[in-house]
């Protein structure tokens, strides 16, 4: 009679137990679809509001390496003396004052975007630097001169740094 009354109970508490084993699983995958989704709808209503500024981030560093490609720098900026020196110095503080106005851009963008435009500004600032080292360089003018010649043979550092933001940009979309 025990034996009776034991499979009597497990026929009555086995489909409890499944069928409760399978509503707490149900219910447990509809709250982590709706977490997902909710996840996700808040993700995309950031994104909504981030991109525009993160485009526009994009957008001022994309003017901060047209500003200091040396190129379009040399012919904005003329010599305020004849002493070379004086040109190169003012010349970096240009970049440097330029650079200083948009380093909050960096939380904007990916840290190795951030590199590669440090890298072009710190690039720049070495071709200056390097070219008025030169001998044959001994005024403003011979210094213009010459960083205009040697950039017939090779691109701006800049020019690379903003073929990079454009590939970071597309990816955006």
């Amino acid at each position: 009679m025990d034996f009776n009354r034991i499979i009597e109970l497990a026929s009555y508490t086995l489909p409890a137990i499944v069928t409760g084993f399978v509503a707490y699983s149900f219910f447990e995958l509809h709250i982590k679809n709706n977490d997902k989704k909710r996840n996700f709808l808040l993700n995309r209503e950031a994104h909504k509001e981030s991109l525009p500024i993160r485009l526009q981030a994009y957008e001022r560093m994309t003017l901060f390496l047209e500003r200091i490609n040396l190129t379009k720098l040399l012919i904005r900026i003329a010599p305020i003396s004849n002493e070379k020196h004086d040109y190169e110095n003012f010349l970096i503080d240009q970049i440097e004052h330029e650079f200083e106005h948009n380093l909050t851009q960096q939380i904007y963008m990916s840290d190795e975007c951030w590199t590669i435009i440090t890298t072009a500004k710190n690039s720049t600032i070495q071709i200056i630097r390097k070219t008025a080292m030169g001998d044959r360089v001994d005024s403003a003018d011979k210094l213009r001169e010459k960083i205009l010649n040697d950039l017939l043979e090779k691109q701006s550092p800049s020019n690379a740094a903003l073929a990079y933001i454009k590939n970071e940009v597309s990816e955006l979309w």
